[in-house]
């Protein structure tokens, strides 16, 4: 599952954003480079934190059946499984939750634009044990979310799709809580990787201070699965052209992902749920 580093550094790099200086001033410039900036920082942090009752820790994003099958057994498996999934199904959720969050800052046809974007992951996810899933952690992740950022957006995209997948949910939760679409889609990259590593320590008994320091050395793949992820849809203040921008949304896919889902799912026997 390990990409060949020239290749994903050559794909991402084509769909980096380009901020003007008028932009940047006006985006802060940064995570830290303004009070707004600051503020969803901290928001950040809340929704990235495994103690967020969002249900994340009781799945491990393919990790307990790669390791049922003998596919992940140690540090180095371990870190390529991590690698693979992050530049495919992570970059692919990457943006949809910032296109999610964008649909949303932009109080425009909300409604409409993310029941499209809902179809779109549908048609990115061939695996029906896969789908179910994702809607059932966007579910419980809007319960949790309605709670900490009480929002109109939030309430219309449950009023409407009961069961979001789990992208749309966390680029809604975003908006809300004053994300842009690059800090959204880094936190669900972020989750993408993080989920999975962590479950490796419950389920092979790895030592965590070396999976944590895996963990940090993805910091900078993260940031540029986020960056190209941003980069695929419209930001604040731009026109959404008749939502012609969810053409250009990535739609990398890892067939395995999709195999150890389905047979995860047919097991009786399991730690976590997916």
């Amino acid at each position: 599952m390990r990409p060949n580093e020239g290749q994903l550094d050559s794909s991402l790099a084509a769909r980096r954003p380009a901020v003007d200086s008028a932009s940047a001033a006006t985006l802060g410039g940064g995570w830290c480079g303004g009070p707004d900036r600051l503020g969803s920082l901290a928001a950040a942090l809340v929704l990235g934190d495994g103690r967020f009752p969002a249900g994340g820790h009781a799945h491990s994003g393919g990790l307990e059946e790669a390791t049922t099958q003998g596919l992940v057994y140690d540090l180095d498996s371990l870190g390529a499984f991590l690698v693979g999934r992050l530049t495919t199904v992570g970059l692919v959720w990457a943006a949809l939750a910032a296109g999610a969050c964008a649909i949303v800052l932009g109080k425009d046809e909300v409604v409409e634009g993310l029941r499209r974007l809902d179809r779109e992951a549908d048609a990115r996810m061939p695996s029906l044990a896969q789908r179910r899933i994702s809607r059932s952690q966007g579910r419980q992740l809007m319960r949790a979310a309605l709670v900490a950022w009480p929002d109109g957006a939030l309430g219309a995209l449950v009023a409407n799709q009961p069961e979001p997948h789990d992208a749309l949910a966390m680029g809604a939760t975003g908006a809300a809580a004053g994300l842009m679409p690059d800090q959204t889609a880094a936190c669900i990259a972020y989750a993408n990787v993080s989920g999975p590593a962590w479950a490796a320590v419950r389920m092979l008994g790895l030592d965590p201070f070396a999976v944590a320091a895996q963990v940090a050395a993805l910091a900078p793949v993260i940031d540029r699965v986020a960056a190209a992820a941003a980069a695929c849809v419209p930001w604040p203040g731009e026109e959404f052209g008749a939502w012609t921008w969810m053409d250009r949304l990535p739609a990398a896919s890892a067939p395995l992902l999709d195999h150890l889902g389905e047979s995860h799912a047919a097991r009786g026997m399991r730690l976590f749920a997916s």
